[in-house]
């Protein structure tokens, strides 16, 4: 009945902040989130590089982003299938901070902002250490400056089924486990609502059980190495 996301909220008093994020190549957003919140918001969303835009009341920031959107074609969601497709080959950091900045630039130039809002400096902050994602923090599951090479996606859980490798990487719900024989296969952890959590055996399980490794889920392989359209 109260919501932020259904603008149903209007008369919260607390300041918010409008922030650009980066997920890949062309892949960049614009959002809004409570100050108080920091910067959760955007590890939630698996941002990989961002910046704030601006500071202010609430309804200054939406009208904020409702102007990037109208003016500079900025969406302000990304479908996230989208984001874990560019994951897997991510440029370097030098190019992710100009690419954002670039956005920056052109945002804090448009005429029509409110006057409540406070514009901010671009500064960015870049999450891909953060996720595991960069450059030597991932062994020779790595790709390039950053990135990993997916192999395949758990589609859902099922009774009696189970994954079992080393944890490589954590970006927004996605957990990128290496497999032994299967390469990094991400788990969604949002398809774990409704599950119960508990240990599992070796007994029984496919793969390299002396290691602890296996994979017993069904899955949909991916293509890490050629990104084809996103949307």
């Amino acid at each position: 009945m109260r919501s932020v996301a259904a603008d149903t909220m209007a008369d919260d008093p607390r300041p918010y902040r409008v922030y650009l994020a980066w997920f890949g190549p062309g892949m960049r957003k614009v959002g809004i989130t409570a100050e108080a919140r920091g910067s959760a918001r955007l590890l939630e969303q698996g941002a990989v590089t961002f910046s704030w835009l601006g500071r202010g009341p609430l309804m200054a920031a939406r009208r904020t982003e409702e102007l990037l959107r109208a003016a500079l074609g900025v969406p302000d969601r990304i479908p996230y299938a989208a984001k874990r497709a560019a994951r897997a080959g991510l440029p370097p950091r030098p190019e992710r901070a100009a690419e954002l900045a670039e956005l920056h630039a052109r945002a804090v130039a448009l005429a029509g902002w409110p006057g409540s809002l406070e514009r901010a400096p671009f500064v960015a902050v870049d999450h891909a250490a953060a996720f595991g994602l960069e450059d030597g923090t991932v062994g020779d599951v790595g790709g390039g400056d950053g990135g990993l090479r997916l192999a395949a996606a758990v589609t859902e859980l099922v009774a009696g089924g189970s994954i079992a490798g080393h944890l490589v990487a954590a970006a927004g719900p996605d957990l990128h486990v290496a497999v032994e024989g299967k390469g990094v296969v991400v788990v969604d952890t949002r398809l774990m609502k409704g599950w119960r959590l508990g240990h599992t055996g070796r007994e029984g399980r496919e793969g390299n059980e002396e290691r602890g490794s296996w994979l017993a889920l069904p899955v949909r392989q991916l293509r890490g190495d050629v990104q084809d359209g996103l949307f």
